[in-house]
């Protein structure tokens, strides 16, 4: 049973919002919340006001993990001065009007203390509705603590350490025990895992109906998002670093610990592990199995496989999915390159892009990286090669491309869109043709790929083209966090915790491998790599886990994060955003172009609290460098 849609979210209780932004004074407004629970009908509208504030994760304007990363990039046509999480990639964050800021709710961020205030306020006031049954009012209670939960672990991998709000300050409060401080980053790991755990007791292991309940939480779910949070607070960023080692408030209390603590990665191993068993009593799996509507080649079905993981509407494999927000035609319409000549004027509008590090970042198909496989013309990957019969699968026979396009795993070919390659429409070939002139190049304002790449991970084989239009009918709820996700969490946490990886960890690796059709790590890198021995090492091993994580979850908002808590944000997002000559005409459109020269520092591992937060609280200490 898959968690996906909440259908009482369109009955939202609209509630005021008035109070302070950082912390959420119970506002004056009692009857009105008298009235909210003075039945059990009232409180599920209240109920479905809390799952309002989770993030519109499906939109690349307010999804940082999307937009504000370096696997896609935006033209500067379609970017403007709204496309909140592309500036936030252009080096435009800032602390005086932050994008997309969630501690204050403005710049399309939702505003999660309010969110948290909601929350709180149901849990002081749920007993009122006299008509609930205790069972259901244990399981609304528990929905409503993860809740609580995910939203201060959404600003938690945001802005770091940040205030708890345990409950609701009365009316009457002081103005000087409003001004609260932000609590130290262990402190608020706790706290957020003591809220899961407290609500997981009683979560349902499955919704009791599909049609009423699909995407309320779950046990899955819950444990889930326990071993993502862990496994934050694990990871470099947050377990020892001595960068942060000045980040003390006025009080002098330090809110970052400089010690490095290898316990945290056995708690982060202890909950994926959980979360991993649970999900298999859901009856969650890996998705292995794709039903054609006509014969096609053993590559081309696992090529579609692999793009069913996330956009197949009954994929066992999602474990939470953004139903709230679903991953719909207007946002598949910016992937899709134009393949076939068309009567309408504007049928996509193709200008979300994959990068060329991002093509480049896929194994080869000897499933190692392109840069270590021996028998990988690496140093030649720009040259153009022309496909032979029996390469048609992925390049239109008798085309030249890059020699970067062939040779690759499956999951390069499901991953992205290139000049003269494949794309699959079930149960139709298309190529894409991106030269200057041609079909997917530059038709209208803004619509076209910066970088002559396109996204095609996000798109379903059961789309379908026409003359007129492209037919994107196939919307689904954008992934959360899968079961794929978890084996990869696991796998890096056991890495962390044992002196050297075992097979214990290359088992969870090689599960996902296996479905990309390579074999185990072990094989591979002995077999084909310049660094045989790395899969032996912990230091290789993480760093082949690493790689593993940016492949398998590439383009669905993971890179982001991962990067910021490996530490690794300053090294691969201040590298320049290339891609091919768009502009040009035949084979000149093979010359990499430099699209964009980021800057990534130090200060942008967290985002800054908005200086009038800080003038109206003085307590509030600044996050380094803003």
């Amino acid at each position: 049973m898959k968690n996906y849609k909440f259908n009482i979210l369109i009955l939202l209780l609209l509630l005021t919002t008035g109070s302070c932004s950082y912390l959420d004074v119970v506002p004056d407004n009692v009857a009105t919340i008298d009235d909210a629970f003075v039945d059990e009908a009232s409180a599920e509208r209240f109920l479905a006001t809390c799952y309002s504030y989770l993030p519109n994760y499906g939109d690349p304007w307010v999804n940082p993990g999307i937009g504000s990363g370096d696997e896609v990039w935006f033209n500067e046509e379609i970017v403007g001065s709204s496309f909140n999480s592309a500036l936030i990639a252009r080096g435009l964050q800032n602390s005086t009007d932050p994008q997309l800021n969630f501690w204050g709710g403005r710049q399309r961020g939702k505003n999660l203390y309010v969110g948290i205030r909601d929350c709180n306020i149901f849990l002081e006031n749920i007993d009122q509705a006299s008509d609930l049954t205790d069972f259901k009012k244990k399981r609304w209670v528990a929905e409503v603590k993860f809740l609580k939960a995910y939203y201060h672990f959404w600003l938690f991998k945001s802005y770091g350490p940040i205030p708890i709000i345990r409950e609701n300050l009365p009316i009457y409060t002081e103005t000087k025990d409003v001004k609260v401080y932000r609590d130290p980053v262990d402190d608020v790991v706790d706290y957020i895992v003591e809220l899961i755990d407290e609500a997981v007791v009683d979560l349902p292991l499955i919704v009791d109906s599909e049609i009423l309940e699909l995407g309320r939480i779950t046990k899955p779910i819950a444990l889930a998002i326990k071993a993502r949070v862990l496994s934050t607070a694990a990871s470099p960023l947050f377990n020892g670093n001595p960068d942060f080692a000045s980040v003390v408030d006025n009080r002098g209390t330090a809110l970052f610990s400089t010690t490095y603590d290898a316990a945290k990665w056995q708690k982060a191993a202890d909950a994926a592990k959980e979360a991993i068993e649970v999900c298999q009593e859901a009856n969650y799996s890996l998705l292995t199995d794709y039903e054609t509507r006509t014969d096609i080649s053993d590559t081309l079905k696992r090529e579609a496989i692999i793009r069913s993981i996330v956009t197949d509407r009954g994929t066992p494999e999602v474990i939470w999915g953004a139903t709230h927000f679903t991953f719909a035609q207007n946002y598949q319409r910016m992937m899709v390159p134009l393949l076939i000549q068309v009567t309408s004027s504007n049928p996509v509008s193709q200008f979300y892009a994959s990068t060329l590090r991002m093509a480049e970042l896929f194994y080869s198909r000897n499933g190692v990286p392109i840069d270590e496989d021996l028998e990988y013309d690496y140093e030649n990957r720009y040259e153009l090669r022309t496909a032979k019969t029996e390469e048609s699968d992925f390049v239109r026979s008798g085309e030249q491309t890059a020699v970067l396009h062939f040779d690759r795993e499956a999951r390069f070919y499901a991953s992205i869109a290139f000049d003269r390659g494949t794309y699959f429409l079930d149960p139709t070939y298309y190529y894409v043709q991106t030269r200057a002139g041609e079909l997917a190049t530059k038709r209208n304002q803004g619509e076209f790929s910066a970088t002559g790449y396109f996204v095609k991970k996000l798109i379903n084989p059961n789309n379908a083209l026409n003359t007129n239009t492209m037919l994107a009918y196939y919307e689904f709820p954008f992934p959360i966090i899968r079961l794929g996700d978890l084996y990869l969490l696991y796998a890096e946490a056991l890495n962390e915790v044992k002196s050297a990886p075992d097979q214990e960890v290359y088992e969870y690796v090689d599960l996902i491998r296996e479905r990309a059709g390579l074999e185990g790590v072990v094989e591979s890198w002995n077999q084909y790599s310049s660094e045989p021995q790395k899969p032996t090492k912990q230091e290789g091993m993480r760093e082949i886990i690493q790689h593993e994580r940016l492949i398998e979850l590439a383009f669905e908002g993971q890179r982001f994060w991962d990067l910021r808590r490996w530490k690794k944000a300053e090294e691969m997002m201040n590298k320049p955003i290339q891609g091919w000559n768009i502009g040009g005409k035949g084979l000149e459109f093979y010359n990499v172009t430099t699209v964009f020269t980021p800057s990534f520092s130090f200060k942008d591992y967290l985002w800054p609290i908005r200086e009038y937060e800080r003038i109206q609280n003085p307590n509030l200490v600044q996050n380094p460098g803003w």
